[in-house]
């Protein structure tokens, strides 16, 4: 190995900013037997009320996981392969959404972008109660991530 700079921990503001940033992340659940179960989810970010938010379908594995253990973390990328943030928590997982437009399918709607919205949202919402949607929400109780400051 060769000697060079340490990785710096990165302060609560900037692994906030880097979650806000990115749209992909690697969502950690538990299996029943102990180990990892990693998946690559897009998510929203909620500074304030540090949740994180994916939709997912009820019949998922990390759905059932997410119900028998909700302990859970986020492992988000930063700009370049030297940079990263991680999110862990507390998942809790809504009800499935079964009328369009109800409390669920409008929080599933917040989830995407504002640029990203279907035109025709009543048909998105419909999609979503055929699909049997949830939202995972992950509780954020401990942010940490690095920096390496190198050139190149």
């Amino acid at each position: 190995m060769t000697q060079g700079p340490a990785p710096r921990p990165l302060s609560d503001e900037a692994l906030s900013d880097l979650l806000g940033k990115q749209q992909f992340g690697t969502l950690a659940t538990v299996k029943r037997n102990g180990r990892p179960h990693l998946t690559t989810m897009v998510y929203s970010w909620d500074p304030g009320a540090r949740i994180v938010r994916f939709s997912t379908t009820a019949d998922r594995v990390k759905v059932r996981q997410l119900r028998h253990d909700p302990r859970a973390a986020l492992h988000v990328q930063g700009g370049d392969v030297w940079s990263f943030a991680v999110a862990e928590g507390e998942a809790e997982v809504s009800e499935v959404t079964t009328v369009p437009g109800d409390e669920v399918g409008r929080e599933l709607l917040g989830i995407i972008p504002e640029e990203a919205r279907p035109e025709d949202e009543g048909a998105f919402l419909e999609q979503l109660v055929a699909e049997r949607r949830v939202v995972v929400r992950l509780h954020v109780d401990r942010l940490y991530g690095t920096a390496l400051d190198i050139d190149g």
